[in-house]
């Protein structure tokens, strides 16, 4: 008598195998999954997968109605912003996951920025909406400061244009004029440390997780083009030195007032909400959310995990979530990943790589093929090592270590959650502060 409980995981990167991994610990669940290209990692975990566009709401839904799918764990954006939840909860499949009309928290920049604008919710930078690239171009042309040109969809995390950073004035005009059919968002730009806290949400009631750090540009010293994210890493109390108590207070406000906001909008969000925040000398503002996991970010947060996580999806599905349901262990993480040799901009995929010896280290599958028992790259993000240690030099040591372990067409930046790097850090929001 089949008595598992069957759990579907949309999605099929390294953070899908973190949630696969956790999930797989209670020994009572049956894993599946729906992944556009397969992953080894969570193959290696599930009783059956289907190899097919994420997006595809009806064959996800055929999928999880052929083997009798109790709840489903969303991991990408694409799929919520292609309504694979509501699909699944219109047939009784329970989803951790925002419904499409939530997840424009994220889909939707301008829908975010308006959403916090008329509940007056702290942290919105200042910011204004262009409808063509003519309109932008000629904002920022006028406008006597810096500005960051987005687009108001999903960009993977490489859509953003900052002046001062990656582009001046003209830099910023000629991107503007790219970013043709759609929406543009132009806002003000923020001086400050980033840091990203996530929370399960059950339509009401968050619980926060561990404070992360992620480091987006593709080389070390916060060098070269922007990437979905490099690596990141939590320290053992959970919080950063950066971030005053003050600071962690007013951004889980924020998200608070957040999910309230659009529960009075008509569309509770329930699954796991990403605040992603750049701490200024005046405190915390949001620079965006997002309606999901981050991935590097699920890696370091999952790992830490201790409490049962088909439980936590339960209750976030009943709406019933408390923070007795959550502990993380108090324990430092860092993850690094591991790119083809040219990611993002000109990756070469088909190349042999070999994983060497990885102590105190999880080892998740993200952008890599396996034929033969020979794994090669992809042209995105390959695996990541995430570290686990007492202190964050014990975790760095421990990840670095397994990245120079790997053999191949591959690199990896070797300053994220090095010490130094977060000195800089620190140093950083100290002088922003006198």
């Amino acid at each position: 008598m089949d008595i598992k409980m069957r759990i579907l995981v949309v999605g099929g990167g390294g953070r899908e195998h973190a949630i696969a991994a956790a999930l797989s610990k209670n020994t009572n669940t049956e894993l599946y999954c729906v992944m556009a290209k397969k992953n080894p990692g969570i193959a290696k975990l599930c009783r059956e997968v289907l190899i097919h566009p994420e997006t595809d709401a009806e064959a996800v839904v055929a999928f999880a109605k052929q083997h009798n799918i109790l709840y489903a764990v969303m991991g990408p954006e694409a799929p919520l912003a292609s309504g694979v939840s509501d699909a699944l909860t219109a047939v009784g499949i329970g989803c951790v996951g925002p419904s499409k009309n939530a997840a424009r928290i994220e889909t939707d920049k301008g829908f975010c920025r308006s959403l916090m604008q008329k509940h007056k919710i702290d942290g919105c930078p200042a910011y204004k909406l262009c409808q063509t690239p003519e309109e932008a171009a000629e904002y920022i042309r006028a406008y006597p400061g810096d500005l960051a040109v987005k687009p108001t969809g999903l960009t993977g995390g490489k859509g953003v244009k900052v002046m001062g950073e990656q582009v001046d004035r003209e830099g910023a005009v000629e991107y503007a004029m790219t970013l043709k059919n759609q929406t543009i968002i132009l806002e003000e730009r923020l001086l400050g440390e980033e840091f990203t806290l996530m929370a399960f949400v059950d339509g009401k009631t968050l619980v926060p997780m561990p404070l992360v750090q992620d480091h987006k540009r593709a080389f070390d010293g916060d060098k070269g083009p922007n990437t979905g994210g490099m690596g990141s890493y939590t320290l053992a109390d959970h919080k950063f030195p950066f971030v005053t108590d003050a600071d962690y207070a007013a951004a889980f406000s924020i998200m608070q007032a957040t999910v309230d906001a659009l529960a009075k909008e008509g569309c509770p969000y329930k699954g796991v909400l990403y605040g992603q925040f750049m701490n200024t000398a005046t405190g915390p503002k949001v620079i965006e959310y997002n309606a999901r996991f981050g991935d590097p970010e699920a890696m370091n947060v999952l790992t830490l995990l201790e409490s049962d996580f088909v439980t936590i999806a339960e209750h976030i599905i009943a709406g019933t979530l408390s923070a007795k349901d959550v502990s993380f262990a108090n324990k430092a993480t860092v993850c690094k990943y591991i790119v083809p040799q040219d990611y993002p901009d000109n990756p070469h995929a088909g190349d042999k790589i070999t994983v060497g010896a990885h102590e105190n280290t999880i080892l998740y599958y993200a952008n890599v093929v396996e034929e033969n028992g020979v794994l090669k790259t992809q042209t995105s993000r390959t695996m990541a090592f995430v570290g686990v240690g007492s202190t964050l030099a014990d975790a760095e040591a421990a990840a670095e270590t397994a990245c120079r372990n790997v053999s191949g067409n591959v690199r990896h930046r070797t300053d994220v959650g090095t010490e130094a790097l977060f000195a800089k850090r620190i140093a950083h929001m100290k002088e922003l502060r006198g």
